[in-house]
């Protein structure tokens, strides 16, 4: 074969073998020109970490969702650091992903990859956790529960609990994770309730950062700083159920010697409660995939939603949670 023809065979060659693995390239995460290349809706989604059953929940709810929806998930486990969530939102900006949704692990420090996202044309969801950025066109919207009102309601069912208590009531508090969101507004909701009655006292507050580990280590912590201790107020079932294990071992009876008030209403926690060992429950509902995925189908047809949209809760006393336990999805 001359040098011509051999030229030209080698150059078809080279022309079929691009053509190929454009073809089979990127079958996994989407075409470069953004979704998935078959018409679904692709979702870049970055989780806080597993740091609780209600997490847990939250994650189970939202993988499903997106199935029941049709829309395909790129999941990210944060392991509760903000470093990763950011790395992960930018690899799916890379990945042009149709709609990017995360639960941040603190409030401040995401404008500049948020800037990133709305230059690259992809709307971002808030679910659970809110951001402090003031500019609101970063995100299009919110997504989760009013974290102070559950702060607000825990600590108005104290006040009404100890209104004929004699003498000063000492509370400790095991706060989530130090400055997200839950932890900041909890806090300021509890404070706020209970400052109507003078002898209600905080007289320790320290993050368990929403483990039960967390929970039990900072608990023994007090018991050990603090001989009398008349109330815990913890921002997650999860500390409340850790801080438990820290209460029996010292001796004293939780939900007695002990009124203990927690948030989440996850089953473990629910089942604390109708067992006397918890005294109240602010529920915050994790079931948030089916709402997150109306929603990214909205933002990404180009339809306006509403600025922040949240979640119908309740409230648990022990007789409450002993009627609600059989039915409970999570």
């Amino acid at each position: 074969m001359s040098l011509a023809p051999r030229r030209a065979v080698a150059a078809l060659a080279a022309v079929l073998l691009a053509g190929g693995m454009a073809a089979c390239g990127n079958s996994d995460t989407g075409t470069d020109e953004g979704g998935s290349g078959d018409g679904k809706i692709v979702m870049g989604f970055s989780q806080v970490g597993a740091e609780s059953g209600w997490r847990t929940a939250n994650t189970n709810s939202i993988k499903e969702a997106a199935a029941e929806a049709g829309i395909e998930l790129k999941f990210d486990d944060a392991q509760q650091k903000q470093e990763n969530q950011i790395k992960a939102i930018r690899n799916y900006i890379q990945q042009k992903v149709d709609v990017i949704a995360f639960s941040p692990v603190v409030e401040s420090g995401w404008d500049t990859v948020l800037k990133e996202a709305k230059d690259a044309g992809i709307p971002v969801i808030l679910t659970d956790r809110a951001v402090d950025s003031a500019d609101k066109s970063l995100y299009k919207t919110f997504l989760g529960s009013d974290f102070v009102k559950e702060g607000r309601l825990s600590g108005e069912w104290l006040v009404e609990q100890m209104k004929s208590a004699t003498g000063d009531v000492n509370i400790v508090e095991l706060q989530g994770t130090t400055g997200s969101a839950p932890a900041n507004d909890r806090k300021k909701g509890f404070g706020e309730a209970i400052a109507a009655d003078p002898k209600l006292k905080v007289i320790a507050s320290q993050s368990g950062d929403f483990t039960r580990a967390g929970g039990k280590q900072v608990m023994e912590q007090f018991l050990k700083a603090h001989p009398k201790i008349d109330v815990l107020f913890a921002h997650n079932d999860d500390m409340g159920l850790g801080a438990l294990e820290a209460i029996t071992a010292a001796g004293k009876e939780p939900g007695k010697d002990i009124v203990i008030i927690t948030i989440d209403a996850v089953k473990d926690g629910m089942q604390a409660l109708a067992d006397g060992k918890f005294n109240f429950i602010a529920e915050c509902s994790p079931l948030l995939g089916p709402q997150l995925m109306e929603l990214a189908k909205k933002v990404h047809a180009g339809e306006e939603v509403p600025p922040r949209i949240e979640t119908e809760e309740t409230t648990f006393t022990q007789e409450q949670a002993k009627e609600a336990l059989p039915n409970r999805k999570y």
